[in-house]
């Protein structure tokens, strides 16, 4: 599957943004799929994932309450919802996809195969 993201760009702390995630090539309702990040000189972490049927997600603590991560099987899209932004969300932000029969506790990179190429963030205080 390849994955198209979009919607990165400037704001200002306490704003919101909504990334899209779109996906070709491949059957999108048996993919779980999820949106990592990495800020300079990190490690790429999760922050939100989400399951093959949208039933299950998984947020990382600093992100919760904040962020949501729906997906539209109809429209092969996965989207994260950002909402009170803070200037540590800055980053670049990858979509990734994952086939497998289960949904991991704690997503990680190794649970995904397919990436797309990336959208900055970039949160001003």
């Amino acid at each position: 599957v390849q994955l198209q993201a979009s919607g990165g760009g400037l704001v200002q702390a306490g704003g919101s943004l909504r990334l899209s995630c779109a996906a070709s090539g491949g059957a999108f309702s048996t993919y779980h799929m999820a949106w990592f990040r990495q800020a300079p000189g990190k490690e790429r972490d999760i922050a939100a994932a989400i399951s093959r049927s949208g039933g299950t997600t998984y947020y990382t603590d600093s992100v919760k309450g904040r962020f949501t991560i729906p997906r539209d099987n109809t429209k092969n899209t996965v989207y994260l919802q950002m909402n009170s932004l803070k200037p540590g969300d800055t980053a670049v932000y990858y979509c990734a996809a994952a086939r497998s029969p289960y949904f991991a506790d704690v997503p990680g990179t190794e649970n995904f195969a397919s990436w797309g190429q990336g959208t900055l963030v970039t949160v001003s205080s």
